[in-house]
């Protein structure tokens, strides 16, 4: 045996058959509910709480600059990276579907609901620009936007989840 069959072996390509993945699935969609539009959580219970005006401003402040800071990346390269991110969901759905190649049946499972996220977070950072959301309207905006995350979340491994264990199940009955 040859380094490569021992780190093709280390590796499994069969994605949904590898520890590897679904620890980076759970790590992604934690990550995913832990900073809403590039802010930790735990600034937006204390500024929820209303107990703390500083935690108040703290948050509209932090939100008024990654607000902005991703607005002017849409505007300047939106269409670019619309382009490229449709190119690369199309690449991996042909390679997914057509193909039947399971790694990209993982990125996809992976990717695509994380682009809804990515979606949703341009439309609620536009809205808390346009409307100049501050105080309770804008802790209920990222909060709603939380929630529609972890939506997408649980759906999203609950669908990966059962992928995987009918990939599994066909590889080792057929297999």
């Amino acid at each position: 045996m040859d380094w490569q069959d021992t780190v093709f072996e280390l590796i499994n390509m069969r994605s949904f058959n590898n520890l590897w993945y679904w620890i980076l699935l759970a790590l992604v969609w934690s990550a995913a509910g832990q900073r809403v539009l590039d802010v930790p959580w735990d600034m937006v219970i204390r500024a929820r709480r209303g107990q703390d005006a500083a935690a108040m401003a703290d948050l509209s402040e932090m939100l008024r600059i990654t607000v902005s800071r991703r607005l002017r990346i849409v505007d300047q390269s939106g269409p670019v990276l619309t382009g490229l991110a449709g190119f690369v969901v199309t690449s991996l759905a042909l390679l997914a579907v057509l193909y039947g190649n399971e790694f990209a049946q993982a990125v996809l499972l992976l990717a695509g609901p994380l682009m809804g996220v990515a979606a949703l977070s341009l439309r609620t950072a536009r809205r808390i620009r346009d409307a100049g959301l501050d105080g309770p309207p804008l802790v209920k905006a990222v909060t709603r936007l939380r929630t529609q995350t972890q939506a997408i979340g649980m759906v999203a491994i609950f669908v990966t989840a059962m992928w995987g264990m009918y990939k599994n199940m066909n590889a080792y009955v057929l297999g």
